[in-house]
């Protein structure tokens, strides 16, 4: 085996072994599953071990080296509107390929998976092209996430009710595991062409702000669509007895996500050809590369959506059903926490923007710093979101004051603290999130008879605004102890020029 691909198969296998295991202390304590969902859940967490560790790796060789280079192209480009041009075309494109888009949509009532696709992708395209335009001109991000966010809440008030969570969670299923990876490098290279001071800074953000676009964007189609007669569809786990069973539910699956992916990655594949015909960028050796990167992605892809899909998701929607409609439905929030806490790390992207983190500030902000503080935080949105099931208090007051919070945070953090945070936000909302949790929380949200749409959707916008308050604290804490050892190091050097003294 490839020594790399061992590697990530590795790393893969320590971020999904903890919460593979909890589920299946939960399935014979209790949550009795039975023995053909628990069959099935397992070889849905192989198939993720193996995938993400071949899609970890084929970002590595096409995805990041291509963002960055079509990044620092387009920055060199002496026709804006041109390069404007290509930065729209890119974010929709990339984000109709999204495969966590897909997923959400399937599960949205009243409005159509393709309307809801493209609607989203347009925004992402447009605030793609902010994003491009923030870099170029220097503008602050903080101020451009202030002004963006208030304009979203207000928009927010004339949105029919029960789409609102839908709207926010659509924001962030965008930034999934082909829009993060591309996005970030795209970001970094755009920012590698720059020589100033504030450029490191600059090369993180692009995610936050690919973000906020779909969330306008749904809030908008909601007040066209006006979708007060939305009606939700439960779950259907399939039924399993034996391992024969198991296989064909997987063969049966496995082609649909095969569809998927390549629906995914041809487009990508064309726009990258198209440039290298036009600017000759890459070696042939890098070409090479490239190829063999995409084949590695398209292979990680499917196995991890198929095990995701066919092997989480019943099982999530069985375990919250479950504690939902038992006489402890309290159980559901520390059980939140302690799943929140470890599946993070089994989000494809973070991996992708932990690595990123730690090469640009050279190991200043390390993966396991990284790692702790985005646990903490979808660990408190898991909680947060069990209190609203179990409640049904409305989104917003947890969304305004967590937002509020985030934002007042940027004033007294370094810049690249709020980028990074922003962008964690995007990126911890994966397809586990979509595949996993959304589930989790509507089962629980059925068996305690709340309405779905409105407490059990909105999950993904939770995941994704939690980190914003956790980095940016891990931001401040960071600032501090750099203050305190400049301070430490200025008096040692002032005793030491001054030894009377």
């Amino acid at each position: 085996m490839n020594k790399k691909l061992k590697e990530k198969i590795n790393e893969s296998l320590s971020s999904v072994l903890p919460i593979t295991i909890i589920i299946f202390i939960l399935s014979v304590t209790f949550v009795p599953i039975p023995i053909g969902t628990t069959i099935m859940f397992l070889v849905g967490a192989s198939m993720l071990v193996v995938g993400m560790g071949f899609f970890s790796l084929g970002a590595d060789m096409a995805m990041m080296p291509m963002g960055e280079g079509v990044g620092a192209q387009i920055f060199r480009m002496r026709n804006i509107w041109l390069a404007v041009f290509v930065c729209f075309l890119m974010g929709f494109m990339i984000t109709v390929a999204e495969p966590d888009l897909q997923v959400l949509a399937r599960q949205v009532p009243s409005v159509p998976s393709m309307v809801l696709i493209a609607t989203v992708a347009l925004g992402v395209g447009v605030f793609l092209v902010v994003a491009f335009l923030r870099i170029v001109f220097q503008i602050s991000l903080p101020k451009m996430l202030i002004g963006f966010y208030l304009a979203l809440f207000v928009l927010a008030a004339f949105t029919p009710r029960d789409f609102i969570p839908v709207a926010f969670d659509s924001g962030g299923v965008t930034t999934g595991p082909i829009t993060v990876p591309f996005i970030m490098a795209f970001g970094l290279g755009l920012a590698s062409v720059r020589s100033d001071k504030g450029s490191q800074d600059d090369s993180f953000g692009l995610v936050a702000l690919c973000s906020i676009g779909p969330i306008l964007a749904v809030l908008l189609l909601g007040i066209v669509y006006n979708p007060s007669d939305t009606t939700y569809t439960s779950v259907v786990a399939p039924e399993v007895a034996t391992t024969r069973d198991v296989a064909l539910q997987y063969a049966h699956e496995c082609p649909e996500f095969i569809r998927e992916v390549l629906f995914a990655l041809v487009p990508i594949c064309i726009f990258f050809l198209i440039f290298q015909f036009i600017t000759h960028r890459y070696a042939k050796g890098q070409l090479i590369r490239i190829s063999v990167g995409f084949v590695y992605t398209l292979i990680g892809l499917v196995l991890f959506l198929t095990g995701v899909n066919v092997g989480f998701i019943p099982v999530g929607h069985l375990i919250g059903s479950t504690i939902g409609g038992s006489d402890h439905p309290w159980v559901l929030i520390p059980l939140g926490m302690l799943i929140g806490y470890y599946i993070v790390n089994a989000e494809p992207a973070v991996h992708v923007l932990n690595k990123q983190v730690e090469e640009v500030t050279g190991g200043a902000i390390s993966q396991r710093a990284m790692r702790l503080a985005l646990s903490i935080g979808i660990s408190c949105s898991l909680a947060l979101t069990m209190v609203r099931i179990l409640t049904g208090i409305s989104i917003f007051w947890l969304l305004i004051p967590g937002y509020g919070a985030a934002m007042a945070i940027t004033f007294f953090v370094p810049k690249i603290f709020t980028g990074i945070a922003f962008d964690s936000g995007g990126v911890a909302s994966g397809p586990m999130t979509s595949t996993f949790l959304l589930p989790f929380a509507m089962g629980a949200c059925e068996s305690f008879g709340g309405n779905v749409l409105i407490d059990a959707f909105g999950v993904v916008a939770m995941v994704a605004m939690t980190p914003l308050i956790t980095i940016q604290i891990m931001g401040l804490i960071y600032s501090r102890r750099a203050l305190c050892a400049n301070n430490t190091q200025e008096l040692t050097d002032l005793t030491y020029s001054n030894p009377e003294e």
